[in-house]
């Protein structure tokens, strides 16, 4: 089985096929990565070029750590110490980096589009690390393999996406890929946060009422406040968005049922969760981030073999 696209732009361009042979690819990674020797030729004399227009530590070392266990060549390009400083244009850094021979590009960019905007004009594969407030698809592979192995299965879940879906590119991919393998979605945050009209255009629930949503959900993806991409005051404060919608131990020893407790990271400690609840048996943090790693590998891989 192969994808049926040539580049990862978002989960929104996937099958329900691509997202499965993806997260059961990242099992079989998942078990390399357990042996003493964690490293496979899969992607020798390939080079993939990891484009970060914008900061990111986490994303940036699980697609290096990924790449680097699939024998690839890797070139770290970050574009604050770059030409693109000195006004070369996105084009221009690409195409001389293509000139170097390039096989794909790992890109993060701060405009949406921006790598539907190079798979249109350049020959490598191109695989979205995020871009603006679209899409991070790998973040939503990641998370779905953080459920399925948890829960059993994403079919008729019910997860909750809690807190800035507005400014979120995490919502965005983790929405279309729950929808299409057959989970139930329900957004949850104050009302300035959350897009007008995303029920209708995306097929969810919206609510306001956390504790409501909490008793309602299997899963709770909790979302990072993101107050450098608002640019005006949606909220009084972080404390009162804490009281309002922070997920508490005391709120979860309510409920009368165990959740699954998520977060894509980094995490505001004290404002949507607190220290005890990032720290529980309920929470599969520390999961996604493993599984990061192997989601990015199969991304890769299967990606090279799609290409070749």
């Amino acid at each position: 089985m192969q994808l049926s696209t040539r580049h990862l732009l978002g989960i929104k361009d996937l099958t329900a096929a691509d997202i499965s042979l993806i997260l059961q690819t990242a099992e079989q990674f998942k078990e390399v990565l357990q042996r003493p020797v964690k490293k496979v030729p899969s992607l020798r004399d390939i080079v993939v070029v990891n484009l970060f227009f914008e900061n990111s530590t986490r994303t940036r070392i699980s697609f290096e750590l990924a790449e680097k266990r699939l024998s690839a060549d890797t070139v770290n390009f970050t574009a604050s110490a770059s030409s693109v400083s000195k006004g070369e244009t996105l084009l221009d850094t690409v195409n001389n980096i293509l000139s170097m021979k390039v096989d794909m590009v790992v890109m993060r960019h701060s405009a949406s589009g921006a790598p539907h905007f190079l798979a249109k004009h350049i020959p490598a594969a191109i695989i979205n690390a995020g871009d603006g407030i679209n899409e991070h698809p790998t973040q939503g592979l990641l998370d779905a393999l953080s459920i399925k192995e948890k829960l059993g299965g994403l079919e008729g879940k019910k997860v909750a996406i809690i807190g800035d879906i507005m400014h979120s590119r995490v919502a965005q991919s983790n929405i279309y890929l729950l929808k299409k393998m057959g989970a139930e979605v329900t957004v949850c945050g104050p009302p300035t946060l959350i897009p007008r009209h995303i029920s209708e255009a995306f097929g969810i629930n919206v609510s306001y009422d956390l504790k409501e949503t909490l008793q309602w959900c299997d899963v709770a993806n909790v979302l990072r406040i993101q107050l450098e991409r608002q640019n005006q005051v949606l909220f009084s404060s972080l404390r009162e968005y804490n009281l309002a919608y922070g997920i508490s131990r005391k709120l979860l020893d309510g409920l009368h049922k165990e959740i699954v407790i998520m977060h894509p990271g980094p995490i505001n400690r004290g404002v949507e969760l607190d220290s005890d609840v990032a720290d529980s048996k309920q929470s599969i943090i520390l999961q996604q981030v493993e599984n990061g790693v192997a989601v990015r590998m199969a991304v890769l891989y299967l990606l090279a073999n799609r290409n070749n």
